[in-house]
């Protein structure tokens, strides 16, 4: 009897060891690249929502390549994850991705950047990310404020490929549309593909061409912080440009804290990234979500600065 007692105990031991392992979710994410400040933010969140729901992540790096970011999903497929997430590479090429993991029956969640197809997406299909006509709205309204209406305005768009570039200078052009902000005139408009050593090239060059400007509008705090180097290296007095960004990332926040930058919009790579896995999640458990869930966008000042510091 105590033998049998004894292979029993172990028997449901066992099967309490191995049940959990058997039941754990396995959820595969491309990201469209890990070297961006607000990206790795974002990464981290989708790791950290993961550990705290006891579900398996795999994180690869589509190192800004889409066909390298579609041959990942292609082996997520392969592998039998339970949910794909994706920030894709090109907001253009989510047609494809969606039918992919459609035709294999998995769950697929888009983050950040709204794909393409974003209004046809498949039940089992959900996009997680923040408005983006709040973004560059909030900025230049905020930008135009400060510039009382009028002025000479360079803008610096992120990569003409992806939805949020597009639409964060529309939404530029749109608030300098408005009476309000009618006296405001953009001199100059010029991609730097989201990244700081591209904005501070993009700067250098338009102060070489002696370009004149009041206010600098990027879509994103990276190019932004780029373009803050290089005037500052061009000698150019901080107090005569506004300069604002999209992000509110560590790096803008600092800037903004030492009287640098002027307006940055928070964008919740937090929330943005917890919200991509919950929806992974539940749609791998056949719950239902929204198709389309907005963290909101909130405009950071040096006025409300110490609530985004802390």
């Amino acid at each position: 009897m105590f033998n049998n007692k004894k292979i029993l105990a172990t028997a449901l031991l066992s099967a309490m060891i191995a049940t959990p392992a058997l039941a754990e979710l396995k959820i595969g994410v491309s990201m469209a690249l890990f070297d961006d400040n607000f990206l790795t933010t974002l990464r981290n969140s989708i790791e950290q929502a993961a550990e705290e729901q006891g579900v398996s992540v795999q994180i690869e790096d589509g190192k800004n390549e889409v066909g390298t970011q579609l041959n990942q999903i292609q082996n997520f497929i392969a592998s039998g994850v339970d949910a794909i997430i994706i920030n894709p590479v090109d907001t253009d090429a989510t047609v494809s991705m969606s039918d992919d993991a459609e035709n294999a029956g998995i769950p697929l969640i888009y983050v950040n950047r709204q794909p393409i197809n974003v209004d046809m997406l498949p039940d089992n299909q959900a996009f997680v990310a923040s408005n983006e006509v709040e973004s560059g709205t909030l900025q230049t309204q905020e930008v135009c404020k400060l510039m009382g209406g009028k002025g000479k305005v360079v803008v610096m768009m992120g990569e003409l490929s992806n939805q949020a570039a597009i639409q964060r200078t529309k939404d530029i052009h749109d608030v300098i549309a408005t009476p309000e902000c009618s006296g405001m005139e953009v001199v100059a408009e010029q991609t730097g593909e989201w990244m700081r050593v591209k904005g501070n090239d993009l700067m250098t060059n338009w102060i070489s061409a002696g370009l004149e400007f009041d206010a600098v509008i990027s879509n994103n705090d990276e190019m932004a912080i780029g373009a803050l180097q290089a005037l500052k290296a061009s000698g150019r007095s901080m107090d005569s440009v506004i300069v604002a960004g999209i992000d509110a990332t560590a790096d803008a926040l600092a800037a903004m804290k030492a009287g640098d930058l002027d307006v940055t919009v928070y964008q919740s790579a937090k929330g943005q990234g917890a919200g991509a896995l919950d929806a992974a999640v539940k749609l791998a458990k056949g719950e239902d979500v929204d198709q389309k869930v907005w963290v909101p966008f909130e405009l950071v000042t040096p006025e409300n600065l110490d609530k985004f510091l802390q």
